[in-house]
């Protein structure tokens, strides 16, 4: 049980005639077979995977650190130096979707892969199972349980095919996006699948949202998109709505009156599509459901403390919030908070026993220095921008 069974099509370029392996669909813990496959090429790999130690030095990878600008640019100038290289380097090889998905399409290409300029083999990869326990993707079960599911199982298919070397044009060579575009239309053409609008930085977005417990996370990435198309980037409206909103007890409402509320043109497509991006069954929106996710959008690149006192205003009345309404407004800043944990740090802020606290109060309480337990939970709430 639990044996892996792999195919191969087509025959592996060497690394003359392509200095670079693209690999597509990125979708399961089990691709990394295929630096096995690849006669230990050298794949692009996270910093953080160094902690598997000599296993993965051994292929001699080129490490990157994704919330490091420097990093990045280091790992391009690496890439570029390795594919034009007269040395004996090992083939590179990259996932260009920088992110696991679902296989039911490419997501954008990062160009990182396209900027030495050189060929490229594209090499697509699938699992025919009739039980689906491979697919490790941002919203779907946690890599423990894949692996025992899969374990479980006879065995597990696993399909790689070499398509034919791409070789760039002169234009191509220019413009390592338009060359991603490209490569990606053929890997998509072959695989059967569409090509997806959808790039790494908006999976990171949903899932940053999913952590923080934003309702419809699958969602945010397209707010942020139409926010941007729509000019509400630049005033962030639902910033002086949410005081009006606070008073008034209609949460639903229909597409007129919430393109009335956020000042939007009724004809214009992007407003229709944000309309229906929370929609119900009843063609109405939760708007308190939109302001939330709207803020998180609005706060992305600002502290924390930001959303915090967004979301007193949002969810408590007058300012002012009991330990019910507390502890909606923590789980959407704190990671992994339970009602008990939210409970703990009221009682600590409410110190006089009202009943209620106040954003004052609370970032008073957390700008302090603790000891003890709390100094943990409190640990998590500094001061710090969401990553996205």
């Amino acid at each position: 049980m639990g044996g892996v069974q792999i195919k191969t099509k087509g025959r592996q370029a060497n690394r003359r005639q392509a200095p670079i392996l693209v690999v597509a669909p990125h979708s399961s813990f089990l691709d990394a077979i295929i630096i096995h496959v690849c006669e230990y090429s050298s794949p692009l790999a996270r910093d953080n995977d160094q902690a598997l130690g000599k296993l993965i030095d051994y292929t001699q990878p080129i490490y990157v650190c994704r919330e490091d600008p420097d990093s990045r640019h280091n790992t391009i100038k690496e890439i570029n130096e390795r594919a034009n290289s007269d040395k004996n380097w090992s083939q590179i090889l990259i996932f260009p979707e920088g992110t696991c998905t679902n296989r039911t399409s490419l997501i954008q290409f990062k160009p990182g892969a396209f900027y030495p300029g050189v060929p490229v083999q594209p090499v697509i990869v699938r699992y025919p199972n009739k039980r689906d326990t491979v697919t490790w993707t941002w919203d779907g079960p946690e890599v423990i349980t894949l692996l025992w599911r899969t374990l479980s199982q006879m065995h597990t298919y696993c399909e790689i095919e070499f398509l034919p070397v791409y070789t760039p044009n002169d234009e191509e060579k220019k413009d390592a996006r338009l060359y991603a575009r490209n490569v990606q239309q053929v890997m998509a053409k072959s695989l059967g699948v569409p090509v997806s609008d959808y790039s790494f930085e908006d999976c990171r977005l949903m899932n940053s949202a999913k952590i923080m417990k934003i309702p419809r996370c699958a969602n945010v990435a397209d707010t942020f998109k139409l926010r941007k198309k729509l000019g509400m980037d630049q005033d962030n409206i639902e910033e002086t709505l949410i005081d009006k909103f606070s008073s008034d007890k209609v949460t639903k409402m229909s597409f007129k009156e919430f393109a009335s509320r956020l000042q939007l043109d009724t004809k214009d497509e992007s407003t229709i599509k944000l309309f229906k991006l929370y929609r119900n069954s009843e063609n109405q929106v939760d708007f308190k459901e939109y302001l939330l996710c709207a803020l998180f959008v609005i706060t992305l690149d600002k502290p924390k403390i930001k959303l915090v006192e967004l979301l007193f205003k949002l969810y408590g009345k007058s300012g002012e919030a009991s330990q019910d309404i507390f502890y909606e407004i923590i789980k959407h800043v704190l990671k992994k908070c339970n009602k008990d944990k939210a409970d703990h740090l009221f009682q600590q802020i409410d110190k006089s026993k009202n009943g209620f606290v106040t954003f004052g109060k609370y970032k008073i309480i957390i700008l302090k220095n603790f000891n003890g337990n709390l100094k943990c939970l409190l640990a998590k709430l500094q001061l710090k921008t969401f990553k996205c």
